[in-house]
């Protein structure tokens, strides 16, 4: 009996050796083992055995990426202002044995560390520099925290500023500095676009009178050569009528004198201050002319010099002389009586009615 029981308490003894001569490490986790108190090992993630009641656990190390969060403090910068910031640490042990004995309490040592150089690293700085370097403050933060942390067989791989809150008056005038300087540059942009818009508009301008000027002398161009051929044609027309007359053809002066009468006549008819004037000839006379002016285009149709036989003119009716076509405004009665006693005197440009 007594033997039974004592088999029992061997077998339960040794089943409890064996437990507690085995560990298990979960991944991502490292256990340090000290024999009588001293470090002699680590465990890696797996099944372990050690020597029960000599061998112990000492510390459980988490090898995963670790985030701490660091608290909001105030930090006074180089221009004398006041910042409430805050931010996170992430860090990675790398030496469970080193994490575990060469520093007590890590995650606060790691906290302190970076808090106190953040208040290091943003007083060197302006308000400005602070609020628009970011990432020149991480980097400083991450280096100085990083190569501190070395020692403690940890590995800092990034150090984020979170927020930075300036004093209220001080947001409100950056505001205003903000407004103040966005308005210059608006204005500074529409006087911009206003003088662009002056020189557009005066070199169109320009363009326009150049072209204008241009076309004001090619037309003059452009008249001048119509004159001088009008010119060339009168004259040549003057020549004909020359030629014809010095060979003895008695319509060329015929055409001449009654191109000249229904021009004039036509001049008198035109005239805007001529509304009325006495008629010094009948409408034979004109009809003569045209007459003339028939025979003269038939003899340079049939090819033929000057007429032998002219027709006669037709005989006039009697009258009495007609008075000479004076303008009735623009002249005194003397100066009329004048003009009429001249034009009597001057015999008619048709000849005869007998056609001498």
């Amino acid at each position: 009996m007594e033997l039974g029981i004592f088999a029992i308490v061997v077998a339960v003894f040794g089943i409890l050796l064996a437990f507690a001569g085995i560990k298990t490490v979960p991944q991502g986790m490292e256990f340090t083992v000290e024999r009588f108190g001293r470090y002699t090992h680590t465990l890696r993630p797996g099944l372990h055995f050690i020597i029960p009641f000599v061998d112990s656990v000492g510390s459980k190390m988490n090898m995963m990426e670790i985030v701490l969060d660091v608290p909001s403090q105030e930090v006074i910068t180089k221009d004398n202002a006041m910042v409430k910031v805050d931010g996170v640490v992430f860090y990675q042990v790398l030496d469970a044995a080193k994490a575990a004995y060469e520093v007590s309490q890590l995650q606060v040592a790691i906290l302190n560390l970076t808090m106190t150089n953040i208040r290091t690293v943003m007083g060197s700085m302006d308000l400005d520099e602070l609020l628009s370097q970011r990432d020149r403050i991480n980097a400083q933060l991450l280096h100085v925290v990083d190569e501190a942390t070395q020692p403690w067989g940890i590995k800092v791989t990034r150090i984020e500023i979170r927020d930075i809150q300036p004093p209220r008056d001080l947001v409100d005038s950056m505001a205003r500095q903000m407004k103040a300087e966005r308005d210059r540059r608006a204005l500074i942009l529409e006087a911009e676009g206003a003088r662009q818009s002056a020189i557009l508009k005066a070199e169109g301008q320009k363009q326009a009178a150049i072209l204008e000027a241009e076309g004001r002398r090619e037309a003059a161009f452009r008249d001048a050569e119509a004159r001088e051929r009008e010119a060339e044609a009168e004259a040549a027309a003057t020549r004909m009528v020359s030629d014809a007359i010095a060979g003895g053809n008695v319509q060329a002066i015929n055409y001449f004198v009654a191109q000249q009468y229904l021009t004039t006549f036509k001049e008198f008819a035109h005239s805007p201050n001529q509304k009325v004037f006495f008629m010094p000839m009948e409408a034979t006379g004109i009809i003569s002319s045209l007459g003339g002016l028939a025979e003269l285009a038939k003899d340079a149709f049939n090819g033929g010099g000057g007429p032998t036989n002219p027709p006669p003119a037709p005989k006039p009716s009697p009258r009495k002389p007609a008075t000479p076509s004076l303008p009735s405004a623009g002249l005194t009665n003397a100066e009329q009586a004048a003009a009429v006693k001249a034009a009597q005197k001057q015999p008619s440009p048709w000849g005869d009615a007998t056609g001498g």
